[in-house]
């Protein structure tokens, strides 16, 4: 039987964007399972498995806070630009936050403000599995093991984010019954299940890397593998504080492309 790992974490800010807001964020009133994901693999990832998320749970009734940020237009380029950037091999091109279009050459470059409604002063708590594909299956319980040992030790791969970066989470293991949650219903209608395909987890790593996964900013160079970026949505309801999540095959997750669910 699959052993089921739960998490606690926390922060004093948090943001799930709804996508269907663009340009301004908009946080879900919990967490989402991509979200929680995200924190899961920061402890512990190899392409041998993926994450399920089978539940979340809240302790607070959400409470929104509004945030004006300056963002520039521009992110980061991939790593390997930046490895020969600091070998010397190609100039450094920076993002200048203040630049003009005369000193940057085009508009695309410089600061904008954006709105952002975040939720403010939360907590959750986390049940997942290890999902191992199938010519792996056999080490699931070193791998269960594993991620036991680095959550407890309070070890992770790069600082965990509840939804943003600029919004670290704070994580500890956790029973099912160590505390209650919140009290609270609420019909959250459809929301954003991944924006990867979850059975094609492996092909995340690139060239032969097994490293975590990198930020999802700097996913570009993975458009081109088959069945890696797929955006997926379920309808999500809170019950007693509890948000189930169904089964990454399950027909209640919708997929891009007509809903195929993958073996």
């Amino acid at each position: 039987m699959p052993t089921r790992h739960i998490l606690e974490v926390w922060g004093d800010y948090a943001c799930f964007t709804q996508p269907v807001m663009k340009v301004e964020r908009f946080s879900y009133p919990i967490m989402t399972p991509s979200a929680a994901r995200g924190v899961l693999e920061a402890i512990y990832w190899k392409p041998k498995f993926h994450w399920q998320i089978l539940q979340i749970d809240m302790f607070a009734i959400p409470r929104y806070v509004s945030l004006m940020r300056n963002e520039v237009k521009e992110k980061a380029p991939p790593e390997s630009t930046i490895a020969r950037w600091m070998k010397g091999t190609e100039p450094i091109l920076p993002i200048m936050a203040d630049a003009t279009q005369a000193d940057a050459g085009t508009d695309t470059k410089g600061r904008t403000q954006r709105q952002t409604m975040a939720l403010k002063d939360v907590r959750y708590r986390i049940h997942a599995e290890i999902r191992p594909f199938e010519k792996y299956k056999q080490e699931v319980n070193g791998l269960d093991a594993q991620f036991a040992r680095r959550a407890a030790r309070g070890q992770c791969f790069y600082q965990p984010c509840l939804g943003c970066r600029e919004f670290p989470a704070f994580f500890k293991p956790a029973g099912p019954a160590d505390e209650a949650p919140v009290p609270l219903d609420m019909q959250i209608g459809w929301m954003l299940y991944d924006v990867f395909d979850l059975s094609h987890m492996a092909n995340r790593t690139v060239a032969g890397n097994t490293r975590p996964p990198i930020p999802i900013e700097h996913e570009e160079r993975l458009a081109g593998v088959p069945g890696a970026v797929s955006v997926s949505v379920f309808h999500a309801e809170v019950k007693r504080g509890s948000m189930l999540v169904p089964e990454y095959d399950s027909p209640d997750v919708k997929k891009a492309g007509g809903g195929t669910n993958h073996a």
